[in-house]
């Protein structure tokens, strides 16, 4: 991404990644009847969370992590060209290694 763009706080940048256009018995799956990927590329994070006791809490996810999010999650962007979502660390339910 060469937009120089950098999520406040707790909140991360990511890229849904695309899944596949056919099922496992070979059918294409059009278009309409695609489900939006609830995985992505962490593009950009945030520096983290500040707690209760005034600290920052740095970010677990880091960009270039995979990660699996909630269906709904976050706030769809479009920064050059490129769709995005803005959500915060907690929308993420764990990184894919």
């Amino acid at each position: 991404m060469n937009t120089k763009f950098r999520p406040l706080h707790d909140r991360i940048v990511v890229k849904r990644l695309e899944q596949d256009q056919k099922t496992a018995g070979g059918i294409i799956i059009p278009d309409t009847a695609k489900e939006k990927p609830i995985q992505g590329e962490v593009i950009a994070v945030g520096k983290g969370a500040i707690n209760d006791e005034g600290k920052l809490r740095p970010m677990e996810v880091k960009a270039g992590d995979r990660v699996l999010f909630a269906k709904y999650a976050g706030t769809e962007v479009k920064l050059d060209g490129q769709e995005l979502l803005i959500m915060r660390e907690s929308d993420v339910m764990g990184i894919v290694e």
